[in-house]
């Protein structure tokens, strides 16, 4: 059963509101980044504010075509938009532009389109589409794998560009599995690989596995309260170890420490697998494979940062943790970043009167680090305003994700919400340099024209599922 609704008036008026300052405030930034005393004028095509100001038109109108176009639409064509932005994926890997290192674009005249930019949309679109078929318990394993390779797919392609910036982004969509029923064990080891990807930088790999190996027997002590099995335990690891020190003493001659205690908690663990299929063990197992399952990532964390992260990257990470200072070298975006945002005091310096930007210390700065330029010319209260707006829209879109009759709407806000969370938060900590910098551009702030029509797009579709809420009822 339908009726007639106006969507024009069922709009998000706050979201658009927000959407509008952004985008004009993103504006103003982009000309004072670049601002120069011989190109003054407001539409200047030599200019990056110039073409900025040509591609907000353009935003405006794209806005609108995804508004009018039926709801029905999006959740019909979801999965071939999906296969669509997947073969765009494809073909820029082989057809693409390089610009600085990634082939990430493709070159139409003198325009360059970012397919990536407009694959979250389809990748969000796909997993509203997936997760509403059945209405899918993702407790359940094959969903869960389905629902993650949805995620993955483009991930890699553009991993492989490479742009493993843009790539992380899509990771953010597991919060939505999370949010739609995704064994919280899954959320939580994530987690836990995360402290343990730093835990990996900032240690060395001996003294990790010696740390995961007593706590793991001191949780296995936790949940069976035996001495004696845990007793049992130990002997039977420190047996092992003697036995795999001396074959590698006297045979291999090449195994470190850190080798030796791995493959020594494995033939442990065969030994003892007996004790845990007699007594029915399961938690004392859990804790074993969850050992075992740290110490490969443990080795595989150490192994990818040291043999196949660039040098910059892996710098980038290393200056973040503060195990190195560079500020002439690798660090200098952020340091300058730092001293930009720093100088701005309470109050800013002053609209076109940033002396860090006017003389353009910060590279990026109309684009991955345009908060700097905020930070400098508003200062304290200019920041806080626009991380404002940016919570404000974040808690609009969770309150409208709410409202939503449809799951297919539901999945997708947050999707939405999620993505848009995660260019906010990695983009400003960059620029005050609390997370590494692997460059992702500010939402509707940044100069750029595929990021300011993909997130567009992103965000209006959601906007036109809010809008017909009330034209079906169910």
């Amino acid at each position: 059963m339908t009726r007639n609704v106006n969507i024009w008036k069922r709009l998000d008026k706050p979201v658009i509101l927000i959407f509008l300052l952004l985008v004009v405030i993103g504006w103003f930034n982009i000309y004072a980044a670049v601002y120069n005393e011989e190109h003054t004028r407001i539409i200047d095509l030599s200019q990056r504010y110039g073409k900025q100001f040509i591609w907000i038109l353009a935003t405006f109108v794209i806005a609108v075509f995804v508004v009018v176009i039926d709801s029905r639409f999006y959740t019909f064509f979801a999965w071939f938009i999906y296969g669509f932005v997947i073969l765009l994926l494809m073909l820029v890997l082989v057809l693409g532009k390089e610009i600085n290192g990634a082939r990430s674009w493709f070159q139409i005249g003198a325009l360059s389109l970012q397919p990536s930019e407009f694959a979250k949309a389809g990748t969000a679109l796909a997993l509203a589409a997936y997760l509403n078929s059945r209405k899918l318990d993702l407790s359940r394993f094959r969903a869960f794998v389905i629902s993650a390779g949805i995620i993955i797919l483009p991930a890699i392609l553009v991993a492989i560009q490479p742009d493993m910036g843009s790539a992380l982004v899509y990771f953010s969509l597991f919060i939505v599995l999370f949010r739609e029923g995704m064994s919280p064990y899954i959320f939580i080891s994530a987690f836990i690989m995360v402290i343990l990807f730093f835990f990996t930088i900032l240690f060395n790999n001996l003294y990790l596995t010696v740390a995961l190996i007593v706590i793991a027997f001191i949780l296995a002590w936790l949940t069976s309260r035996k001495w004696t099995m845990v007793l049992e335990g130990i002997g039977i690891f420190i047996a092992s170890s003697a036995v795999v020190f001396l074959f590698n003493r006297l045979i291999t001659k090449s195994l470190e420490d850190d080798q030796i205690l791995f493959i020594a908690l494995v033939l442990s663990g065969l030994v003892y697998g007996v004790y845990f299929f007699n007594k029915k063990a399961i938690s004392v197992m859990v804790i074993y494979i969850f050992l075992v399952g740290s110490l490969v990532f443990v080795n595989s964390v150490d192994f990818a940062f040291n043999r196949i992260l660039k040098p910059h990257q892996k710098e980038r990470v290393e200056i973040m943790l503060g195990i190195k200072s560079d500020p002439h070298g690798t660090g200098y975006n952020v340091n300058q970043s730092i001293i930009s945002i720093g100088s701005g005091g309470f109050t800013g310096k002053g609209y076109l009167k940033g002396t860090q930007t006017k003389f353009k210390f910060v590279p990026a700065q109309s684009t991955d680090f345009i908060f700097c330029t905020i930070g400098e010319e508003w200062g304290f209260l200019g920041s806080f305003s626009i991380v404002s707006l940016y919570v404000v829209l974040l808690f609009r879109l969770i309150i409208l994700a709410e409202k939503q009759r449809s799951l297919f709407s539901k999945v997708y806000g947050y999707a939405v919400t999620s993505i848009l969370f995660f260019h906010f938060f990695i983009n400003i900590g960059m620029a005050i340099g609390i997370v590494p910098v692997i460059g992702i551009p500010l939402p509707f702030l940044s100069y750029g024209g595929s990021s300011l029509w993909g997130f567009t797009i992103l965000l209006f579709i959601f906007l036109r599922l809010d809008a017909s809420r009330a034209e079906y009822l169910i």
